[in-house]
């Protein structure tokens, strides 16, 4: 089936999903305070600080001794770091160098982990990055012995004729609708990659292949997402965006056991997308942002999109926004469970939040948290996340999550400054006035199928 004739199938699909689909609409209770116990090193995004500007989390769990595992951390043009689970830098690998005097540098932009790809003959593990700057997807082998011997565990493994992910010549990289968010999972014998393209709503599903003990990759699949929807008044609308813009896919995360997609359109909401044989199925609309169909013109002279005033007929309070989270929505993990349970949770950015849904069913709405100041500073503005459910040694012995703070404590009042936090995961279930499910025996990160 074509691309089109998908979107096609997808807009109808969205359509009937907000006029009559069960959404979640209970009251949102006031969000669940908790604090990061853990925080690594401020980045600062200037030309002093390399442009560094913290992004998306991963984390590698060690085979052997699980608090010895690793968290990766996109960086934009400065790379890709690697984290100790008390903080520490233990890795620093460069982006790419733009290959040209007015070509666009590396820009890593998000990262995910799969375990034991066949690579060269021997099981390997694998840290797949979006570069968002060339719109490739690089990738590298972890090595568990380097992380005993505590030397630099990252290795870059990319086949080096990887050809673009979205763009049809090197000049429409450097137009940078490249490769935006991403995420990884296996199924059987299989690694893919679903990668968003930025400042479009097209997902890409690639097949990882080895290509002589290097890393390449192989297009499976489109999907385009709707970027115009039918609202339940009869009208339509789009949401605003700069001009020749769409609505863009950043957070993404992969259902390990279930194989479903959940993908964060930032100005729309969170949509649940089943991979059946690696393919997309139709998506499904769950939660809409609050600004969901509410009326908003580019102003060509601010270069910013602004709320239409209100009329008699379009007071600012109307419209079948949903009630959960704020645009952009952003970083998507899944925390998995016993038998289909666990949760769904989604970066509410517009309003400093994370928003949790049931893994299971309809993806109800549970509740929300925010992280507040206590041992760090709270987190503002958090673009990607990760959880893990089984135990990281003493400081994590029951799961973690890490998430992107887009406001860390700057050290100078001109300076911008982000970073990753660490939670552990029984503190934030346990806030919670049902708590959430603590579990960390039934899901093996490193053996998910």
């Amino acid at each position: 089936m074509g691309a089109r004739a998908l979107d096609t199938l997808t807009a109808l699909a969205a359509a009937f999903t907000l006029t009559t689909g069960p959404l979640a609409t209970a009251p949102a209770p006031t969000p669940v305070r908790v604090t990061a116990t853990v925080e690594t090193p401020a980045v600062h995004h200037d030309e002093a600080g390399h442009n560094a500007d913290a992004d998306d989390p991963a984390v590698w769990v060690d085979p052997r001794t699980p608090g010895r595992s690793i968290v990766l951390g996109t960086l934009k043009e400065a790379g890709l770091g690697a984290y100790s689970l008390d903080g520490r830098l233990l890795q620093h690998l460069p982006a790419p160098a733009a290959p040209g005097e007015n070509a666009q540098p590396g820009r890593f932009n998000n990262v995910d982990v799969i375990y034991g790809f066949e690579l060269g003959g021997q099981k390997t593990d694998l840290a797949l990055v979006s570069d968002r700057g060339r719109d490739r997807i690089r990738a590298f082998a972890i090595n568990p012995h380097a992380v005993v011997a505590r030397k630099s565990p990252l290795r870059e493994v990319t086949a080096p004729d990887v050809a673009p992910v979205f763009a049809q010549s090197e000049r429409q990289v450097d137009e940078q609708r490249t490769s935006y968010g991403l995420t990884a999972f296996t199924e059987d014998d299989d690694a893919y990659v679903v990668v968003s393209q930025r400042e479009e709503s097209q997902l890409s599903l690639l097949r990882l292949r080895n290509r002589n003990g290097r890393i390449g990759y192989q297009l499976e699949q489109t999907l385009d997402l709707p970027d115009t929807f039918l609202l339940p008044d009869g009208t339509s609308w789009t949401p605003c965006a700069d001009p020749g813009e769409h609505p863009q896919v950043e957070g993404m995360a992969v259902d390990q056991e279930e194989h479903v997609l959940y993908a964060a359109q930032e100005t729309v909401g969170l949509w649940r997308i089943e991979l059946r044989d690696g393919k997309f199925a139709t998506p499904r609309l769950i939660d809409r942002v609050r600004e969901f169909g509410t009326p908003w013109t580019y102003d060509a002279t601010e270069e910013e999109c602004v709320p239409d005033a209100p009329t008699p007929d379009t007071p600012a309070s109307s419209g079948p926004g949903g009630e959960h989270l704020s645009a952009d929505v952003e970083g998507v993990t899944v925390y998995h469970a016993a038998d289909g349970t666990g949760y769904v949770l989604a970066s509410s950015q517009g309003d400093n939040t994370f928003a949790v849904y049931e893994r299971s069913g309809r993806n109800r709405y549970v509740g929300s948290f925010r992280i507040a100041d206590g041992v760090t500073d709270g987190v503002q503005h958090s673009d990607g996340s990760t959880v893990i459910n089984v135990p990281l040694g003493r400081a994590f012995p029951r799961g973690l999550l890490i998430t992107h703070d887009g406001e860390a404590t700057p050290t100078g009042a001109d300076q911008e400054s982000s970073n990753f936090k660490y939670l552990r995961w029984d503190r934030l279930a346990t806030a919670f006035p049902e708590p959430l499910t603590i579990d960390t025996e039934s899901f093996d990160p490193r053996d998910p199928n």
